[in-house]
């Protein structure tokens, strides 16, 4: 049968996953893995970054175009929302570890927009595969709490059932199946949400809301 011989079509990043790995080796592996398709139109593997010491981590959806064009998450104009919203919560967010639940870019192109790649969101199945990498960095940094930015970060946290609406800033156990089982995790909307917003002011409040609800843990 054609295709079976194609590590992509198990949907599972497990077999590219080192044992006994530091975060380092991580990122060298992570680079390398076709545990499902979406590494074949993108241009890297964009792994998480930071402290490898943080209280806090932070778990967004996936790259955008300017993360995978340069190779690091949260870069963009929604990365820089994050930043402040952070110190504006009381978290240093040079003391916290930053990452996705899906490591490539999944876009489309939407013919009245020329050649611009357009953000698409990662199904359950691709959340699933890249699960393994997430789990891994959770291992590593051991978080006193993570923080899930949106609703496909708090799926692959928290379980489908997830709803960011009706829980977000309030702190809830890590799925027991899921990458980060029994973890402490406050979740809350991504930082995109706020510069997509008519009244952005008010939805970046509540951002901070959310987020002072992670730094009240910290202490």
């Amino acid at each position: 049968m054609a295709g079976t011989n194609s590590p992509e079509d198990a949907y599972t990043a497990a077999p590219f996953v080192p044992d006994g790995a530091d975060l380092g080796a991580l990122r060298e592996a992570a680079a390398g893995c076709r545990g499902c398709p979406l590494h074949r139109d993108t241009t890297q593997t964009v792994f998480g970054a930071g402290d490898p010491g943080a209280r806090a981590m932070l778990v967004g959806e996936q790259p955008g175009d300017q993360e995978d064009r340069q190779g690091k998450p949260f870069v963009g104009p929604a990365g820089k929302v994050l930043d402040r919203a952070l110190a504006e919560a009381g978290i240093d967010p040079d003391e916290t570890y930053i990452t996705n639940a899906v490591k490539h870019f999944k876009f489309t192109h939407v013919p009245e927009r020329g050649k611009r790649r357009i953000h698409k969101p990662p199904s359950l199945r691709e959340l699933s595969a890249c699960g393994p990498w997430l789990e891994a960095e959770v291992e590593l940094i051991g978080p006193e709490v993570i923080v899930a930015l949106g609703a496909t970060a708090g799926k692959a946290l928290l379980g489908s059932s997830f709803r960011v609406t009706k829980e977000r800033g309030t702190r809830l156990e890590g799925d027991a199946s899921g990458p980060a089982r029994g973890a402490l995790i406050v979740p809350t909307i991504h930082p995109s949400a706020v510069l997509r917003a008519d009244d952005r002011e008010a939805v970046y409040g509540g951002l901070v809301a959310d987020l002072r609800v992670a730094a009240e843990v910290l202490g």
